[in-house]
């Protein structure tokens, strides 16, 4: 299970006078720098949105091949603005944390750029229920995959002070 705040990335964050539709934008999460991960952002409500990350090292596994884990940050970052935009999503009263994904890998790419591209199929009470399909340049198929996120009270943020959670 993948605990991300994603106040990390809320889209209020971004001065919309200062880009358009169709910049790219970065979540600011380190591992997200890292990889390379960029998204658009399109204002308004919405139940889509399209993350992109370069082929290059370092994302690549032990064979110089895009990692699973890699593919999976992209489509839970893709998943989680899709949720943002649809759901109506207030960072300042709860958070969307990442409950299910399933991806299923299907291919490598061809080009020297993916992008995940999510649609929420629901928005319950709770639940918010995201596809995602990852493909390369040409439109050929690296991943597909689904994923549900959970509505809860804003949770406050990890320190380095705080002791690890323990399990009774």
């Amino acid at each position: 299970m993948t605990d991300i705040d994603q106040d990390d990335i809320d889209p209020d964050d971004i001065d919309q006078d200062d880009i358009d539709q169709d910049a790219t934008a970065s979540s600011g999460i380190p591992l997200h720098d890292l990889l390379g991960l960029g998204f658009t952002w399109e204002s308004g409500p919405g139940t889509t949105a399209e993350v992109h990350m370069p082929v290059r090292a370092p994302a690549f596994g032990h064979r110089d091949n895009l990692h699973g884990g890699a593919i999976a940050t992209m489509v839970d970052l893709a998943c989680a603005l899709a949720a943002v935009r649809a759901s109506g999503h207030d960072p300042s009263v709860e958070s969307l944390i990442t409950v299910d994904m399933h991806v299923r890998y299907l291919g490598r790419p061809t080009t020297d750029t993916v992008t995940a591209k999510a649609s929420v199929v629901r928005v319950g009470s709770q639940l918010i229920v995201v596809d995602c399909d990852v493909v390369d340049g040409d439109d050929h198929m690296i991943a597909a995959a689904d994923l549900s996120m959970m509505r809860t009270p804003l949770r406050r943020p990890l320190t380095d002070q705080d002791p690890p959670a323990t399990q009774p």
